[in-house]
């Protein structure tokens, strides 16, 4: 099913630009409101998050869409890869996500091997995200191969958001985190791939860890928005892992990662703090804590008082 099948409609808003911006953050996201904005020209927010409170957060600022994706197990979760995430892992943040943002388009990672052993397969399981999971949209890594599974989870009616590039799942397989497309060849494949996404019925497509230029060309030829991570700034828009803008670990700088504020660092100073006062038994203090209306002699009572005898 191809892309087209998702039309786009246009809303005039009217009054002051204050009055458009606030619309705009509250508006719902759906699949049509992201190719709107491609259209003109428009760029998309996306980041990744895997709970409530962080998805609330990210809803009321404004992030247009959330990624739920199987990065939880690297970030939330402790694993080396992403190759250990579970669909109960998947569904149970899903959740989560969906419960915090009102507005935000919820876009939930297929993990590996919940779509490569068939077809069936990839759409009972995609349909187990949107179900359970409560996900807008699903994402799957792969390009051409993957084509057949995309045309038929947009067949039941759930929309794929596609992801080539440097794709985490096969990591093994690339011999690590490594930019795809650097050579002609390469290029040509990653080209082929995202129009064999797009022709299969792909509503968005993620491009990671590829050369500025050829992210560039590919979003110019496709007609469904482009999101890039380490692919420049000439796609349609952006995601990066929340932990990694918001400095949270310090130690995971990849190139493409911009730090747009060190939380992690501001944590650890507030825990040091907590821990600090609670030792010196500063905290809680008088203004944090509650009275009793007790009378002077009621208290003495009390802490004269032997019940066990």
């Amino acid at each position: 099913m191809a892309s087209g099948n998702f039309k786009c409609q246009f809303i005039h808003v009217s009054g002051s630009a204050a009055a458009k911006e606030k619309e705009t953050k509250m508006k719902k996201h759906t699949v049509t409101t992201l190719q709107a904005q491609k259209q003109r020209g428009e760029k998309i927010t996306m980041l990744t998050a895997y709970d409530y409170s962080t998805a609330k957060l990210m809803d009321e600022a404004g992030v247009e869409t959330l990624l739920v994706g199987d990065s939880l197990g690297m970030v939330m979760l402790g694993y080396d890869d992403t190759l250990q995430v579970t669909m109960e892992d998947m569904i149970h943040h899903s959740k989560a996500v969906r419960r915090g943002a009102a507005n935000a388009f919820i876009v939930c990672d297929m993990p590996f091997m919940s779509y490569h052993i068939s077809i069936e397969q990839a759409v009972a399981n995609a349909g187990r995200l949107v179900k359970e999971g409560l996900a807008h949209a699903v994402k799957l890594e792969g390009g051409i191969e993957f084509a057949p599974a995309i045309e038929a989870i947009v067949r039941a009616s759930i929309p794929v958001v596609a992801h080539i590039g440097l794709t985490p799942q096969s990591i093994n397989a690339f011999g690590g985190f490594k930019v795809q497309g650097k050579s002609r060849d390469a290029a040509i494949k990653l080209l082929g791939d995202a129009l064999a996404v797009e022709k299969a019925g792909a509503c968005m497509v993620v491009i990671e860890g590829v050369p500025s230029e050829i992210a560039s060309i590919i979003s110019q030829k496709l007609t469904i928005p482009t999101i890039g991570i380490g692919a420049g700034n000439q796609c349609d828009g952006q995601v990066l892992v929340y932990q990694d803008m918001l400095d949270m670990y310090g130690n995971m700088k990849p190139k493409f990662v911009k730090v747009f504020g060190h939380v992690g660092a501001a944590m650890k100073e507030a825990f040091a703090g907590y821990i600090e006062e609670t030792k010196a038994g500063t905290f809680p203090s008088e203004e944090y804590a509650f009275a009793s209306k007790l009378e002077a002699a009621d208290l003495e009572f009390l802490n004269e008082l032997n019940l066990d005898k």
